[in-house]
């Protein structure tokens, strides 16, 4: 098929540039070119910022950028520059801080504009073709910030340099203490608080956290595992084990195929938008693990497969790694994919269907109308179930067992059929940051499930990133890989999350050499991403010159802050490699974040989970000697949050938790801190009444 226009987008990799590439939009790639051409022709910068998996972006394509009077004005009067939110994470937080602080407001797609020097000035998110609610159309934008380029320049200039110079102000902290002292100590109050905070938003109906768009926010289910763990606090339990069964139980989670969706625009999980994310499942895999090694609960292991599952079948690449996305619309249509009319459901399962149907909310009238549109859109439903199937199988007086193997063979055939359908997008872009906490994640429900399978795929993925992302040296890494090619400069979530991945396949595995590769990689971070003054880390090399910010991430939103995440590597290696001046970093780190992990503990969450480590202490614990193997299974499967953790049958005297041990008896676990180790006991129940903790036993 011969298009039309062709831009410079069909020279990129990206899903989401070549969505573009056949716009009549001018678009360039971010790069010199683009910044030397808008300097040496004095226009603005557009900057539209989106992903291939982001509804809205293709609603504003559709309607915008792909119409050519539009595209006329925009390639008269502006350098118009399109990027990949995922591929350059770096532009997207500073000029995402940006319209923030212009609108109060950002989300995707985001548009900015720019001086030729690249500052902001103004920008805003989705704009409609025509006049809509008071939104100005989005020809009338471009056209009036063109006048008033061109009548009020300077003014633009001075304002632009303003708004930069607030952007870096506002990048050092100092006020998340409040004026206050770094905390060098943490007490059972900070943690206490930070659970009081998170259950002032707590919906103790339908789980979760807040009110619509209702985002997963693990971090936070984590927390509440974790600080039921250290306190024995029951309503943290409940809380977060209430989150975690509503969303399985909703439809922002795949039934049919396995998978959870970004976020659901309603408070009762039915209605998700419906992109699926690499990270989102990986992060809950992470939290379905530890809910399982809490309380044995089959239905959260049952959850792990099915998601792997969905892993595995649709965002495997055949030579290792994992794909970033799936799109939330096909056929130009959101959730398409996903939602079925009872008729359609009727005439696949047949006598089966009535009950089915009940138990996944299934009705003629239908469930969900999308977004936007008339009443035409009737009868489209989204399968969710109201109550467990243990519930609903008893009320219908069926037995349990014969309930759930009908209802999985129904899915079964919805999974076929669905099969056959017009499949949404896949951004086919490999992420170095969304892959390795794949990696953890595996690592944690190998563990936690005794998966040989897993254990064997998280190893696999994770010599696939060394291969492909690193140099010559090994340490100098990509941040995205497709067609054979590793682009753009690693960030500091790459290393971060890589680094965690290491020390979790060294727990699973007892290979010394995955924390040999995380020492390296981490005194790499330390010399190329540190900010000596706060004690952070930026979020780019130091050698990366086309920002104009180096800005520091420290909030947990989507995925963890790269931040916090080194804070628990420095710890951890600290132990394992008696670097005492990594403890103390972890320590500044986390003391930083103190009173935001505790006022703000939602948006917290990972650094909340490592202040509450400082303060009720980690778990140093070595085992060696003969069938070490089996007693490292075991002490796996508990769930024990803040345990480092060190395996071997032989002598390793280069790692001083590992030196001075007996090898040469059958398996001995020694409980250490600070270099300094009980007597060895042959037993985890031994082990446990040192701890004076008990194993995980099944909660009823």
């Amino acid at each position: 098929m011969t298009q039309a226009f062709t831009n410079r987008l069909i020279n990129e990799s990206s899903p989401y540039l070549l969505q573009h590439a056949h716009n009549p939009v001018d678009w360039y790639p971010w790069g010199k070119e683009a910044l030397d051409t808008a300097q040496s022709q004095n226009k603005i910068i557009l900057v539209s910022i989106g992903y291939s998996a982001c509804h809205w972006c293709h609603v504003m394509e559709r309607e915008s950028f792909e119409d050519e009077a539009v595209g006329a004005i925009m390639n008269e009067h502006f350098i118009n520059i399109k990027i990949d939110r995922e591929e350059r994470p770096d532009l997207d937080h500073i000029y995402m801080d940006a319209v923030q602080a212009i609108s109060g407001s950002g989300g995707w797609p985001l548009n900015v504009f720019l001086t030729p020097e690249a500052k902001p000035f103004y920008g805003g998110t989705y704009f409609p073709p025509t006049r809509l609610y008071n939104r100005p159309s989005w020809s009338e934008v471009l056209n009036n910030i063109h006048a008033a380029w061109v009548s009020k320049g300077d003014e633009i200039t001075t304002q632009a340099k303003t708004l930069t110079e607030h952007l870096k102000r506002s990048n050092d902290f100092s006020h998340l203490n409040k004026g206050d002292e770094i905390a060098t100590t943490f007490s059972r109050e900070d943690c206490d608080i930070a659970f009081q905070n998170i259950m002032k938003s707590a919906d103790k109906e339908w789980g979760g956290f807040g009110n619509a768009p209702k985002f997963p926010q693990t971090f936070t289910i984590q927390f509440l595992l974790q600080y039921h763990h250290y306190t024995g606090n029951a309503e943290a339990m409940q809380q977060a084990l209430l989150s975690i069964d509503k969303m399985m139980q909703g439809g922002i989670y795949d039934h049919v195929g396995g998978g959870l969706a970004r976020y659901s625009t309603d408070r009762e999980w039915l209605a998700p938008h419906f992109e699926k994310m690499l990270y989102d499942n990986a992060l809950l895999l992470n939290v379905l693990a530890d809910a399982f090694k809490l309380t044995k609960d089959p239905d959260y292991e049952k959850a792990i497969r099915h998601i792997m599952d969905f892993v595995e079948r649709e965002l495997t690449h055949e030579q290792g790694g994992f794909y970033s996305a799936l799109d939330a619309d096909s056929e130009g249509e959101e959730g398409k994919y996903y939602v079925w009319m009872k008729t359609e459901i009727d005439n696949l399962l047949g006598d089966d269907s009535a009950l089915f149907c009940e138990y996944f909310d299934i009705s003629e009238k239908g469930n969900w109308i999308e977004p936007h549109q008339s009443d035409e859109g009737e009868g489209k439903n989204i399968l969710r179930t109201l109550k467990k199937a243990n519930f609903f199988a008893r009320e219908k007086e069926i037995a349990v067992d014969a309930f759930k193997t009908k209802i999985a063979a129904c899915l079964d055939i919805l999974l076929r059929k669905r099969n056959q359908r017009k499949r949404p997008l896949l951004d086919d872009k490999i992420l170095l940051n969304w892959n390795a906490l794949m990696v953890t994640a595996m690592c944690k429900i190998a563990s936690a499930i005794d998966a040989e399978k897993y254990r064997m795929l998280a190893q696999r993925t994770f010599d696939f990133l060394i291969q492909n992302f690193s140099g010559k040296d090994g340490l100098v890494f990509r941040h995205t890989y497709k067609n054979n090619e590793a682009k753009y400069p690693a960030f500091l979530d790459d290393y971060a999350y890589l680094i965690q991945a290491s020390i979790h396949l060294q727990e699973i595995t007892s290979d010394n050499s995955y924390l040999t590769t995380a020492n390296g990689l981490c005194t790499y971070v330390l010399e190329h991403f540190s900010d000596e003054d706060t004690g952070f880390f930026f979020f780019t090399n130091a050698d990366q010159k086309d920002v104009i910010i180096r800005k520091k991430e420290v909030y947990d939103g989507a995925v963890p802050s790269g931040n916090s995440v080194m804070a628990e590597n420095l710890f951890y290696l600290g132990v394992i490699f008696d670097r005492f001046d990594w403890q103390k970093r972890a320590e500044k780190i986390v003391g930083s974040l103190r009173e935001a992990s505790k006022r703000y503990a939602t948006s917290f969450g990972v650094s909340a989970s490592v202040l509450m480590r400082q303060c009720f202490g980690v778990k140093e614990i070595a085992v060696t000697g003969r069938g070490y193997e089996r007693i490292r299974e075991e002490l796996l499967q508990q769930f024990l949050p803040g345990m480092i953790l060190q395996c071997s049958g032989f002598s390793a005297n280069s790692f001083p938790m590992l030196e001075g041990k007996n090898y040469d008896s059958g398996a001995l676990i020694y409980l250490c801190k600070n270099r300094a180790c009980l007597p060895p006991v042959d037993t985890l129940e031994k082990l446990f009444l040192l701890m004076k903790i008990e194993r995980s036993t099944p909660i009823k």
